[in-house]
């Protein structure tokens, strides 16, 4: 169940980045901005959360484990949001630029989000004082 909180809580954060981008600046399709969003949410999971964020690094060097995931996160999610913009709507110069924006907004929130997935669902509270921000 917890597995299922963080994927609703991954899933909002990205379909409000790709609504606001995609469909607020960019004008495209809303339900195509949501299937992206779906999309990027179980596979950015599942390779980025549990597999990178997970084994980067050892659990006592969290801003190092955070700093590679957060790349990694920010490289997969460009990918997913660029290769399904471009199938839905063309490979285009705003795909593209729509994907870059996306993509930095989103890693931005990983941060965040690898934050919640220590305390809520690796528990690993094992390092916890070597980030002031990390109980925040």
């Amino acid at each position: 169940m917890k597995h299922v909180k963080a994927l609703i809580i991954k899933f909002v954060m990205s379909a409000v980045v790709l609504g606001i981008v995609f469909t607020g600046i960019y004008n495209y399709d809303f339900s195509d901005s949501i299937l992206i969003g779906l999309v990027l949410t179980v596979v950015a999971y599942a390779l980025g959360d549990l597999l990178v964020y997970r084994n980067a690094a050892d659990d006592s060097d969290y801003k190092k484990r955070n700093i590679v995931a957060t790349i990694s996160d920010l490289i997969l999610s460009f990918l997913v949001i660029w290769i399904m913009g471009a199938s839905f709507f063309g490979n285009t110069i705003t795909v593209i630029q729509a994907s870059v924006i996306s993509a930095m907004v989103i890693a931005l929130g990983e941060w965040f989000f690898h934050k919640y997935l220590d305390k809520h669902i690796l528990n690993t509270d094992n390092y916890k004082h070597t980030d002031a921000t990390y109980n925040k």
